[in-house]
């Protein structure tokens, strides 16, 4: 943290092949969605109901124990690279079939590996894989990420706030001198307000204890507001 962050200026070069390869990506999603969406309007009744019962959810995954636990991960795996798509879905998803416990550190595992992969890839190929999912402008944003002796600290703040684009900063922390070690707790550290919330309000769901589901994402919800509170302060006196 001593010593000046300087960003990785590999590849900074050929905006315009990043905006048609970024143009891809998207088309890509949206192609993606639809068919996600097509697929819900056919099956999404049968797969509703068979959602709704817990105890049928559950017993899938107990037929299914290696590869019910390698999609779930998988799929969150694909959540936090492409960090336009919400997490708290699969979080959600992952308290529900596999209680608050699993749930968590299911989630966790596949942010160890999503965060190390983009990690070493912005390493590797720099703004050539930052400039497929972000603008310039997205990076700007972010002064403080030049401060190597406050880097790190000013991070696990942003991270900790529910509601703070942390996929994003995963990627933006590739361009500078940090760590390894220290984004990864970072990364890893920082989604667990979150997910914690998330796979409890799922897992109680599942279990029929709605008061305590209601309450998680009561909790949730202030966590998110109150976050964003502090972080547009942040943003306010240019910390961030």
């Amino acid at each position: 943290m001593g010593e000046e962050a300087t960003l990785d200026i590999k590849g900074l070069s050929g905006e315009s092949t990043l905006r048609r390869k970024r143009a891809l990506v998207i088309a890509a999603g949206i192609v993606a969605l639809v068919g996600v969406l097509i697929a819900c309007w056919e099956y999404l009744p049968a797969v509703y109901a068979w959602l709704a019962d817990a105890d049928a959810v559950r017993a899938y995954v107990a037929e299914h124990p290696v590869l019910s636990r390698l999609a779930i991960v998988g799929v969150n795996i694909l959540q936090v690279l492409l960090a336009f798509l919400p997490g708290e879905p699969v979080e959600l998803a992952s308290g529900y079939a596999f209680g608050f416990v699993e749930g968590t550190i299911l989630c966790l595992i596949a942010s160890t590996v999503a965060s190390s992969v983009i990690y070493f890839a912005v390493r590797a190929w720099g703004w050539r894989v930052v400039g497929l999912f972000f603008d310039r402008s997205q990076l700007e944003r972010y002064g403080w990420i030049r401060d190597a002796r406050k880097l790190e600290l000013i991070m696990l703040i942003v991270f900790l706030i529910p509601g703070t684009p942390k996929d994003f900063l995963t990627y933006f922390a590739g361009l500078t001198r940090m760590r390894f070690a220290a984004v990864l707790a970072i990364a890893t550290a920082g989604r667990i307000p979150s997910i914690v919330t998330s796979t409890i309000a799922a897992s109680a769901f599942g279990d029929g204890n709605y008061v305590l589901a209601a309450v998680a994402v009561v909790v949730a919800g202030m966590l998110i507001v109150a976050g964003g509170i502090a972080y547009k302060r942040l943003e306010a006196r240019g910390r961030v």
